[in-house]
């Protein structure tokens, strides 16, 4: 029973989350394994994950806090030369000026940009998803969506659009 509510729950919720931590990381592939491992802990802790009051977004930020171990224990790695470690591949179903603009964005404004837009939460879930006030997360919101627009529009103004 336990199984098939969670394979529910993965069919249902995946590239949400997918897309999410894709624009809190803008690498496809990173976010990929972010995603699988997130859902791997999600499993094997499924009893706690799904008496959370938001499944999606416990594991849109345990994959993105995955990234950031990751990444503490990667900085010590080297490059190769003529290997991006970012990758700038497209992703399908997130515009890649989109993607680039919000990674442009400050860490906490990304995650509530990935959050409230990309995983659809409310401010109170999103909020308490982060560990911030909701007020935190409305002022976030506001700047990251004036930034964006900013952006967004001196894109289309460089690209000769009207």
């Amino acid at each position: 029973m336990e199984q098939l509510e969670f394979e529910e729950f993965y069919r249902d919720s995946r590239d949400a989350c997918l897309r999410a931590v894709l624009v809190g990381t803008g690498n496809p592939h990173l976010a990929e394994d972010l995603v699988a491992e997130a859902y791997a802990q999600a499993w094997s802790a499924w009893r706690k994950v799904r008496a959370h009051p938001a499944p999606r977004a416990w594991i849109v930020r345990t994959a993105l806090n995955t990234r950031v171990s990751w990444w503490r224990r990667r900085r010590r790695e080297v490059v190769l030369a003529g290997h991006d470690a970012e990758g700038h591949q497209q992703t399908e179903g997130v515009d890649p000026a989109l993607l680039a603009a919000v990674r442009r964005l400050p860490r906490r404004q990304r995650e509530v940009v990935a959050l409230r837009v990309f995983l659809d939460l409310d401010t109170e879930a999103t909020a308490k998803t982060l560990g911030i006030a909701p007020g935190t997360v409305t002022a976030h919101l506001a700047r990251a969506v004036a930034a964006l627009r900013g952006d967004l529009a001196t894109a289309i103004t460089q690209e000769g659009r009207p």
